[in-house]
């Protein structure tokens, strides 16, 4: 096995260790199952609500993972003081960073695939009690896997973020660029609302350069039953890879360049 392999492999099992971790998931569980107890209070509704209400699950509690271990991929090392004994192993500093990474995408795999399996039992169940609800739709799984992959573009910003910065920090400003990525339609339409031309600029600048997260958010379209078309999803998964590798590239060209001295 790879140095990455190797690095991956203990980043995972650290992860599982975390109770943390197992609490998230529990609660992910949990929350899809009681969807269908909600779906139960609006006549007519049920199936499209506990659809929606399990993608939401898996996409907060994968949110929640990927922020708050992600943050700490790296700062645990440094605030242990581990990373002087890691480096001094013949682990170069681009093994490190591409292996914690590595780790961490499994880990969200794992932990999606238990959130999806969840999900897709509440949905057997209610295609027994109605046979023609279409409760099983394979569309779930193009928007399930979409939103696995804003989940490892997420890895990657927190990751990058934690090579130079604290946990809070690293924290708030994985999460605004977050929050920011589901509006950026907004900053690109600014300048039909403001009379600057530099701020019209400058927000279609950042709308540009800025993660766009609205782009893997197809769960409407799944839920109402609409088509995902294939050509969509081959753009959107080239979009996240290109903006995912870009941001490993730059974790790694900073841990590089970081004394531990």
């Amino acid at each position: 096995m790879s140095v990455i392999g190797h690095v991956a492999v203990n980043v995972f099992k650290e992860s599982v260790r975390d109770r943390v971790l197992y609490n998230l998931v529990v609660f992910g569980a949990l929350l899809i199952g009681a969807s269908y107890l909600i779906g139960q209070l609006t006549a007519g509704q049920d199936i499209k609500i506990i659809k929606d209400l399990g993608l939401a699950a898996i996409a907060t509690f994968g949110l929640l993972i990927a922020v708050f271990i992600g943050i700490g991929l790296v700062w645990k090392e440094v605030e242990r003081r581990s990373i002087y004994a890691l480096l001094s192993k013949p682990v170069r500093r681009h093994e490190f960073v591409l292996g914690k990474y590595a780790g961490l995408a499994l880990t969200l795999l794992v932990n999606v695939a238990i959130m999806t399996a969840a999900f897709y039992a509440v949905l057997a169940y209610l295609s027994t009690q109605f046979p023609a609800s279409q409760a099983i739709d394979p569309r779930m799984l193009l928007a399930i896997g979409l939103i696995f992959l804003e989940l490892l573009l997420v890895t990657a910003i927190a990751l990058f973020f934690s090579t130079f910065s604290g946990p809070f920090l690293s924290a708030a400003l994985t999460f605004g660029l977050w929050v920011i990525g589901h509006f950026s339609a907004e900053l690109r339409n600014l300048e039909s609302v403001v009379e600057s031309k530099v701020a019209a600029y400058l927000a279609r600048g950042l709308y540009y350069a800025l993660p766009n997260f609205a782009a893997f958010d197809v769960k409407a379209q799944a839920v109402q039953g609409l088509p995902i078309p294939w050509s969509y999803m081959a753009v959107t998964a080239a979009y996240g890879a290109t903006y995912i590798a870009l941001l490993l590239a730059g974790a790694v060209v900073v841990f590089s360049r970081r004394d531990f001295k």
